[in-house]
């Protein structure tokens, strides 16, 4: 019929924006995925008045963000076993930190108003893998707490964004040691860069233009983190706001 005809256009032709933009099927199957070029007139949201001259654009606005997040939360909690009955999320500081409290929060109002007999813990790590604009392509490992507790335990590491995916694959590295019974990752953001190593995350909230996203706890040099939307910094904002 003719809704069937629609429909089989509107998928041939998302196919194609996918593959021009390089999103595997597999990305495209996980996340919304945000067109190259696309964004906001930063005129038509609030923001705060030291970060006003400093945006290009606003990419993802703030409801979108949390109403992707809500999503995440429910199908992370339906990968979970029945028998699991705790979760230990490590919440990759400081990027990761709104992200995840809006994810964590989201996963305990669901197990609430549901009958799943689970608790959630969070624990922190931090990596740190960038300097101004670019990738060091080292990652520092600062404060780890603990991470004997992940012995046994169903884990789930909360990320800002994955970028060239060499900062979670250390990540994972380091966390695999403790022998932990599952080891899941759930990111805010995919980045589409001819430099990604090939690492996918099992969540993702958005696929991203390969462009210098901040906001929403992501910074450029500890600035832009309480940005309340995910926006893309300027060529001012990167003069002004660069290390000295």
């Amino acid at each position: 019929g003719i809704n069937a005809e629609y429909g089989q256009t509107f998928q041939h032709y998302f196919k194609q924006i996918n593959l021009r933009m390089s999103v595997s099927p597999e990305v495209a199957s996980k996340c919304l995925v945000i067109p190259d070029k696309s964004g906001y007139d930063t005129s038509m949201f609030n923001i705060p008045v030291k970060y006003a001259n400093f945006l290009e654009k606003i990419l993802i606005p703030n409801g979108l963000v949390k109403d992707r997040t809500h999503k995440l939360a429910v199908d992370i909690l339906g990968t979970l076993p029945s028998e699991c009955k705790g979760l230990v999320v490590l919440c990759v500081l400081k990027g990761g930190y709104k992200f995840c409290s809006e994810l964590v929060d989201a996963m305990e109002k669901f197990i609430c108003s549901s009958d799943i007999n689970m608790s959630i813990k969070v624990e922190f790590i931090r990596l740190k893998s960038y300097h101004n604009v670019s990738s060091t392509g080292e990652i520092q490992v600062i404060g780890l707490s603990d991470l004997s507790v992940l012995q046994g335990k169903h884990v789930l590491i909360v990320e800002d964004i994955v970028d060239t995916g060499m900062t979670m694959t250390k990540a994972l590295k380091l966390i695999n040691q403790y022998t932990p019974a599952s080891v899941q990752c759930a990111s805010l953001l995919l980045k589409r860069t001819d430099k990604s190593c090939g690492y996918i995350p099992e969540f993702i909230g958005f696929s991203c233009p390969d462009e210098f996203v901040l906001g929403y706890g992501l910074d450029y040099n500890e600035f832009f983190r309480d940005l309340p939307h995910i926006g893309v910094i300027n060529n001012e904002g990167i003069e002004h706001f660069k290390e000295h």
